[in-house]
């Protein structure tokens, strides 16, 4: 079989390479941690979840749900390994990212096809078979080698939550519960009344941010903007948003007037996230604002929220919807970089760029998804003109309609996920 190079060690590379190595295919995968790291990784294993530890909703009938399945039928390998390691999260799927990472890892050096070098590559050689799969942070020179290839890179800029301790959390100011009862209780509720949320609100307003160069500005993306960006919109945006109190029930069967969320980031349950709390305040305000939060008050922070910029391509003029590069056929470009946003979307695009890698290579026809699936949906989105092209998350309103008339949306989307999944198995049996 032939040799494949995979740069880039994250989800997609290493999606990328067990599936290639499942397959048969030699790989070699390039990564430049330990020896360097970037802004935002901590740890020295492959596949780090860098922001959130959630994979997002396991719900068959949603965009994430159902891209999940999808991948599942098509025997995802980082997947396996996410359900192995996963903790409570009411309906999503989130993971105790160190033994995801970990896990992973093992596999990819354990494999006896796979061979790990660590370097920082600047450049590549066109002509060999190669998955580009080095993310939102690809390292200089090689995003300026990228650049000249390509045309020019667009970027975004990306905000994780903080952790905190489990033991600093005032327990007798909170209340288990998933909204509507979704899961076992599985996220720390804590609850803000009408004065306390307006004084938090006030004071996240005022809070003083981590000053941006001129080029940042106004580069943001929306499915991961700053609370404090957020809360800028409107008093009560964050009401409607991740402090939103519908479907909550607190300790005396009342709905609170808002709720901040804690979920899991360890099986051990030591560590929690602080949901939808992606930040770019200093962490000395982190800490003061935050601490308004009555059950917050002592709050431990492992670690602060920050801010990192991603990197990614203009995919409708660069790639295909196999993930190929249009200008150079024996290369392809995965994960975040290639234009998809998120854990999940990230795996799919280095499952599905490592299977066409091995189609290509053995002269077969491309696995072309249709659009009636998520995975056929997110990769025509990609290859699809836009006038002012963004990163996509899995929804179902990429998906193609029904060919009738349903005017009940929950049946809707039922149907349209019940016929993407009998779509996926007829075409992993063909």
């Amino acid at each position: 079989m032939t040799d494949i190079t995979i740069i880039g060690a994250g989800l997609a590379g290493c999606e990328a390479a067990l599936t290639l190595s499942s397959l048969g295919h030699n790989v070699t995968l390039y990564d430049a941690k330990p020896a360097t790291m970037s802004a935002a990784h901590h740890s020295d294993n492959f596949a780090e979840v860098v922001c959130s530890n959630s994979f997002k909703s396991d719900d068959l009938y949603s965009g994430s749900g159902l891209l999940k399945a999808e991948l599942r039928i098509l025997g995802c390998k980082l997947l396996e390994v996410a359900d192995r390691v996963k903790v409570p999260a009411g309906g999503a799927l989130a993971v105790d990212r160190e033994k995801f990472s970990s896990q992973v890892t093992a596999l990819i050096k354990n494999d006896p096809k796979i061979t790990v070098k660590t370097e920082i590559v600047d450049k590549i050689d066109l002509s060999m078979p190669h998955i580009i799969c080095t993310g939102p942070l690809t390292l200089e020179p090689l995003s300026s080698f990228l650049n000249e290839i390509l045309g020019q890179s667009l970027y975004f800029y990306d905000a994780a939550a903080p952790i905190i301790s489990a033991d600093s959390i005032d327990m007798s100011r909170v209340f288990t519960a998933s909204r509507y009862d979704k899961g076992e209780g599985d996220y720390i509720n804590c609850p803000l009344t009408k004065n306390e949320y307006y004084e938090f609100v006030r004071e996240l307003i005022a809070a003083e941010r981590v000053r941006q160069r001129e080029f940042e500005k106004d580069e943001i993306f929306e499915g991961c903007m700053p609370i404090e960006i957020m809360a800028m919109r409107g008093v009560d945006t964050l009401r409607f948003g991740p402090l939103k109190p519908v479907g909550m029930v607190d300790r005396n069967g009342e709905m609170p007037f808002a709720v901040v969320q804690l979920r899991k980031e360890n099986e051990e349950g030591t560590m929690f996230n602080i949901v939808g709390f992606q930040t770019n305040l200093k962490f000395g305000e982190q800490k003061r604002v935050f601490g308004l939060i009555p059950a917050l008050k002592n709050a431990e922070f492992l670690r602060y929220g920050v801010m990192h910029r991603n990197m990614f391509i203009n995919a409708p003029n660069a790639i295909d919807r196999h993930f190929m590069l249009k200008k150079y056929p024996d290369c392809f470009i995965a994960g975040q970089l290639s234009g998809v946003e998120g854990y999940v979307e990230s795996i799919a695009s280095g499952l599905l760029a490592a299977l066409n890698m091995d189609r290509a290579l053995s002269g077969k026809r491309m696995l072309d998804l249709p659009r009636e699936t998520m995975l056929g949906a997110l990769t025509i989105y990609l290859e699809t003109h836009h006038y002012d092209f963004q990163p996509m998350n899995a929804n179902l309103g990429l998906l193609a309609p029904l060919d009738r008339i349903v005017k009940d949306k929950a049946l809707r989307k039922r149907e349209m996920c019940d016929r993407a999944i009998e779509i996926m198995k007829k075409l992993k049996n063909d």
